[in-house]
């Protein structure tokens, strides 16, 4: 095929009047006349200069026109960047420069500051603005809804998502049109996508979960999607009975188990919840099957690798874990100091290989050697372990290991316990810089609505579950966890917070 993402995508609904987008102001929009708007957006860019092989940033709210954006840049060749909206000026320079973006796209209201620090590296700016309008929709709006589609080869580049760099430089990891198709099949055929499907999509299309996980597996299959701008409980609670499938992360979750209309009446129509990008709590697993017959499909994926892991669609989806790698992903657990494989029931670090795996960080070579072995996979620095049925368990960030007194302490292990306490929402296990251990363990709580916690009967409560090691030496009650836009705690806000505010008590 001339441009294999792009055929199989969306090349091949091309005249389809299904009905492809459900928006929020009651339109829809079938496939042929999405088609007629990305061509359009294609045939604006080229218009600009943008050739084949030349990135574009976009730092835009999700929209309709966003998504196009997206169809355009792989029909016409051009390596899309798109950027989380929470990212400040500094940051998006940062993505601008360090790519060489030759247009970026923004809001009206950013365009003068990203106009400021965009044209002397050389790039273009039009705007987008959340509902549709711009300089860039209005480029559009006066070309023609047929486009050439550009040939490309299976390892181009398609993408560059740049991570969040809590640990240091934001690192581009370049997906090819490859890595975004093969899983774009794997997954819609692992969770039986059809053209019957009506994927109810409330995530950010800045992310590989809601771009490159739901948009591309609707594309595929030829379903459609209800695409709401973001999650609101209201807004989901009335599309429910018009989906069959949803994808979210765990404050989707959560947020739905504490509105008593979610029940199994409300959700009669769905035939699978999935959920990602940050662990889900066993008992919401356990809560919103009582609630609503549905056990929610736990799957396990990164920016540089789409998704590696599910539990099954048809047997157990079993709580606490992400199920197997998916057809055509190899997962071992390795020993991170020399890379050794390791038994099953061992800790160590998860590595993947598979046609899902990118091709490196963006003008980063050392990085990308570091992290790609020359076997091709890919250390992820996620810590994990293989029970004996075969279930990947996640066990936390290599980065977020606790050494104390000599022990490696496993976050999720200490978590996993005190998640169980009454009264305890959630938690986060941290380690914090200790005169005497190297670290200690702290733990912060989220109580239940209602509830009050104690950190020293929490202690007590938990005495008997945890090595002595293990137990943590403070307790900090908060009323929220910090998370990232797709829901991850972060834990280095928590380290920063806490190894400075107060002593640990010995």
């Amino acid at each position: 095929m001339a441009n294999p993402l792009f055929d199989r995508l969306l090349g091949c609904h091309a005249g389809k009047d299904a009905v492809f987008l459900h928006l929020p102001d009651g339109r829809t929009m079938t496939y042929a006349a999405f088609l007629g708007r990305a061509a359009q957006f294609a045939n604006a860019i080229s218009s600009l200069g943008v050739v084949p092989g030349d990135r574009l940033a976009m730092q835009v709210e999700k929209s309709a026109e966003a998504l196009a954006i997206y169809a355009a840049c792989v029909q016409s060749g051009v390596v899309m960047l798109p950027l989380n909206v929470a990212y400040t000026p500094a940051e998006v320079e940062y993505f601008v420069r360090d790519s060489g973006a030759a247009l970026v796209l923004c809001p009206d209201a950013d365009k003068e500051e990203v106009t400021r620090f965009s044209e002397p590296l050389g790039a273009k700016v039009h705007t987008l603005n959340a509902d549709g309008t711009g300089s860039m929709a209005d480029l559009a709006q006066s070309q023609p809804t047929l486009f050439q589609t550009v040939s490309r080869k299976a390892d181009d580049l398609a993408a560059i998502l740049y991570t969040s760099g809590t640990t240091g430089r934001s690192k581009g990891a370049m997906l090819t049109q490859d890595n975004l198709l093969s899983n774009a099949i794997v997954l819609a055929q692992t969770w039986r996508f059809t053209a019957d499907d009506v994927l109810l999509h409330a995530l950010p299309i800045f992310h590989t979960h809601g771009l490159f996980v739901a948009s591309n597996v609707s594309m595929i299959t030829g379903g459609s999607m209800i695409f709401l701008p973001k999650f609101d409980v209201d807004a989901i609670v009335s599309a429910l009975p018009k989906s069959t499938v949803m994808m979210g992360v765990p404050t989707f979750y959560t947020r739905l188990l504490d509105d008593p209309r979610l029940s199994s009446d409300l959700t009669r129509s769905m035939r699978l919840f999935t959920s990602g990008s940050a662990p889900l709590l066993a008992e919401s697993h356990v809560q919103f099957h009582e609630r609503t017959g549905h056990h929610i499909l736990e799957r396990y994926g990164m920016t540089e690798t789409n998704m590696n892991t599910s539990n099954p669609y048809d047997g157990e989806r079993r709580a606490g874990t992400v199920g197997f790698p998916l057809d055509g992903v190899e997962l071992k657990i390795t020993n991170p100091d020399d890379g050794q494989t390791l038994p099953d029931g061992d800790t160590g670090q998860i590595e993947v290989r598979g046609a899902n795996v990118f091709a490196g960080y963006w003008q980063m070579p050392e990085k990308t050697r570091t992290e790609l072995r020359e076997g091709g996979f890919f250390q992820t620095g996620d810590l994990g372990r293989i029970d004996a049925d075969g279930y990947v368990h996640i066990v936390g960030r290599i980065k977020d290991l606790i050494i104390s007194g000599g022990y490696n302490i496993y976050p999720k292990e200490v978590e996993m316990v005190l998640d169980d306490v009454p009264g305890v929402r959630e938690s986060a296990v941290i380690g914090v810089p200790h005169p005497d251990l190297g670290e200690a363990v702290v733990a912060v709580l989220v109580p239940d609505a209602g509830a009050s916690l104690d950190g020293a009967e929490v202690a007590k409560m938990i005495a008997g579950s945890l090595a002595r090691f293990k137990q943590p030496k403070h307790y900090e009650i908060l009323t929220d966890l910090p998370r990232n836009t797709m829901g991850k705690v972060q834990k280095n806000v928590l380290r920063d917070q806490f190894a400075r505010s107060f002593a640990v008590e010995n």
